[in-house]
C-alpha cells in the first residue's frame, strides 16, 4: 500500500493523562485525541498494547500475548457506565503520581475492580450481555488458549511454561481439558477482561475516526518465550519435542559491541509456510482489527535472523538464517490486502531487505538523532530523506531530542543549526521538527515529548536497562491550544 503524504503523534496508552495511575482507554485518550483533532494530525503511533509484566520490566514488547490487550487500560468509568462497578467502587482513588506510573500501585487498585466487575458480571448480565461475551469468545480463536494460560501462570507464579508437568507443557488433550474444567472461572474472568477491553478500545478507535486520526500499531517480530503464543501454538516456532527453544533469537558482534542475545523463541518459516502463514494471518488480522496500520519491528527479521544456540549465551555463537521474505508478505497481500506497514530497518545495511520493502512499498525509518550533522549528505539529516520513509524526531526507544541535542558536542549543535537555518535561542526541538516536518518523507512524526522539549528525564525506554523504563506520562494541561496551533500551522505549511 502506497502512503499519502501525513504527519503524526508518538504517546504510548500508558503515557495519557487519567485519575487511575496510568494512561488508559477513558477520558483522557479522548482528549488527547482531540488535541490531535485540533492540531489535524493524521496518526497516532503507540507501542504494543498487550498485557505487561512487573518480571519483564513492563516492556510491551514482551508480553504474554501478542493478541490480548492490557487489562490496565480498561478504564473503570467505563466498567460504571456499563452497570458492573459503582461509583462508590472506585472510592479510594489512590493518590497516584501524575507524571509516571507507578505499575505495582496500579495493579493494586485496578486489578480488584476487574475482578469486582466480574463478580457482578456473573450476578447481573442478561441474555444479551452473556451471548456478547459468548461470541466474543467463538470470534477470537487465540482467547480461550490465552485464558487458560493465564490461570496456569497464576497457579504457577514461580515458573514460565517450559517447567510446567509435561501433560501441560506439551498440551495433551486430557490434561488440557482437566485443566479447564480446573480453572473454569478463572479463565471466565480472563475472557470477560478482555472483552471488556475490546469494546472499549473499538469505542476509542470509533472516536480516532471521528477526529480524522489513524491508529499506527506495532508489531515486535518475536514474541516472548513465556507466552501464550509459544505455548499455544508450539508448531510455529523451532521448539525440541520437549516444547522448549532450540535457537533463540539475538543480533550478533559488531565493531565495539558483542552482540545481543535477545532469548525469544525463533519461528519454524518452512513449517509456517507450509500452513500459509496461518498464525501470522491471524496475527495481522488482529492488529488490524485494533490499529489502521503496523509498524513491523526489527524488519531484517523477515529477511534474514541470527539464530544463538538456546544453550549458549554468547551472541557471537550465532549464524544467520533465511527469512520467509516475499513469499510472506505475498501471502499477506493475497489474504488480506494491501494493508499498511512501516518497517522499522534502522541499524543495519542489507539490500535484500531494502529490496523487499522496495517491492511492497513498505516506508522505512529515519531518525535524525543518528546524524552527523557536520558530514555532507549524510542520510539522517531530514534534508536528505527521500520520499519512501518515515521522518521521526526521536523514537520510543531514543532520547528525547531536548536530552539527545544537550549532550552534543559544541560543534555537532552548531553544524545542526546551520543545517536547519536555526538561531542559536530558537528552540531545537521546534527547530527539528520543522525540519522533519519540511522533508521530503512520506510520514512526519514526533513525540509529546519532543513537542513539549522535556528533556532526558522525560525518556520512555532506554534499551537494555529494566529499571525506570515506560513510566512517563503527560499532564492534562501540557497539551494545550498553543501546542495544538503550532502543529496545525505546520500540516499547513508542509503536509496538507
Amino acid at each position: 500500500m502506497r502512503f499519502d503524504r501525513s504527519d503524526g503523534v508518538f504517546c504510548h496508552v500508558t503515557s495519557l493523562p487519567g485519575a487511575y495511575g496510568i494512561g488508559d482507554l477513558g477520558e483522557g485518550a479522548r482528549e488527547f485525541l482531540s488535541f490531535l483533532g485540533d492540531a489535524d494530525v493524521d496518526h497516532w503511533q503507540i507501542c504494543p498494547i498487550g498485557p505487561t509484566l512487573s518480571v519483564a520490566g513492563e516492556s510491551p514488547y514482551q508480553s504474554p500475548s501478542a493478541f490480548a490487550g492490557n487489562p490496565l487500560f480498561v478504564d473503570p468509568d467505563g466498567l460504571v457506565a456499563d452497570g458492573w462497578l459503582d461509583e462508590e467502587d472506585l472510592k479510594p482513588v489512590p493518590d497516584f503520581p501524575t507524571d509516571r506510573v507507578d505499575y505495582d500501585a496500579v495493579r493494586e487498585y485496578k486489578l480488584p475492580l476487574l475482578r469486582t466487575a466480574f463478580d457482578r458480571f456473573e450476578e447481573r448480565a442478561g441474555e444479551a450481555d452473556r451471548a456478547a461475551l459468548d461470541a466474543f469468545v467463538d470470534d477470537e480463536p487465540w482467547l480461550a488458549d490465552y485464558a487458560l494460560f493465564r490461570a496456569l501462570s497464576d497457579a504457577r507464579p514461580e515458573d514460565v511454561w517450559t517447567e510446567w508437568p509435561a501433560p501441560l507443557r506439551t498440551r495433551d488433550p486430557e490434561a488440557l481439558a482437566a485443566a479447564r474444567e480446573d480453572h473454569a472461572r478463572e479463565g471466565r474472568f480472563r475472557e470477560f477482561v478482555q472483552w471488556t477491553f475490546d469494546r472499549q478500545w473499538r469505542d476509542l478507535r470509533a472516536v480516532a475516526a471521528d477526529e480524522g486520526v489513524s491508529i499506527v500499531g506495532d508489531v515486535p517480530i518475536y514474541v516472548a518465550l513465556d507466552s501464550a503464543d509459544v505455548w499455544a501454538n508450539p508448531e510455529a516456532f523451532r521448539l525440541d519435542e520437549g516444547n522448549r527453544p532450540t535457537a533463540v533469537a539475538g543480533v550478533p558482534p559488531n565493531a565495539g559491541d558483542s552482540g545481543q542475545r535477545w532469548g525469544n523463541p525463533l519461528y519454524d518459516w518452512e513449517r509456517l509456510a507450509e500452513s500459509g502463514y496461518d498464525w501470522w494471518l491471524d496475527r495481522f488480522r488482529r492488529l488490524f482489527d485494533l490499529a489502521d496500520v503496523a509498524r513491523l519491528d526489527h524488519f531484517l527479521g523477515f529477511v534474514k535472523y541470527w539464530a544463538i544456540p538456546e544453550d549458549s549465551d554468547d551472541p557471537a555463537d550465532g549464524e544467520w538464517r533465511e527469512g520467509p521474505g516475499r513469499d510472506l508478505f505475498e501471502t499477506v497481500e493475497r489474504e488480506l490486502g494491501g494493508v499498511p506497514f512501516i518497517a522499522e530497518d534502522l541499524g543495519f545495511e542489507e539490500p535484500a531487505m531494502d529490496e523487499l520493502m522496495a517491492e511492497f512499498g513498505f516506508p522505512g525509518m529515519r531518525v535524525p538523532q543518528y546524524a552527523d550533522w557536520c558530514a555532507e549528505g549524510n542520510e539522517y539529516q531530514p534534508i536528505h530523506y527521500p520520499e519512501g520513509v518515515v521522518g521521526y524526531t526521536s523514537t520510543h526507544d531514543t532520547d528525547t531530542w531536548a536530552g539527545y541535542f544537550g549532550d552534543l558536542p559544541e560543534r555537532q549543535r552548531d553544524c545542526f543549526r546551520y543545517n536547519v537555518g536555526s538561531e542559536p535561542d530558537e528552540p531545537s526541538e521546534w527547530a527539528i521538527i520543522d525540519e522533519v516536518w519540511a522533508s521530503e518523507a512520506i510520514l512526519a512524526v514526533t513525540t509529546v515529548q519532543d513537542l513539549l522539549g522535556l528533556g532526558s528525564d522525560a525518556r520512555f525506554n532506554e534499551p537494555g536497562t529494566l529499571a525506570g523504563n515506560w513510566e512517563w506520562r503527560v499532564s492534562r494541561d501540557a497539551l494545550d491550544d498553543a501546542v495544538a496551533d503550532r502543529l496545525w500551522e505546520l500540516a499547513g505549511d508542509h503536509v496538507r
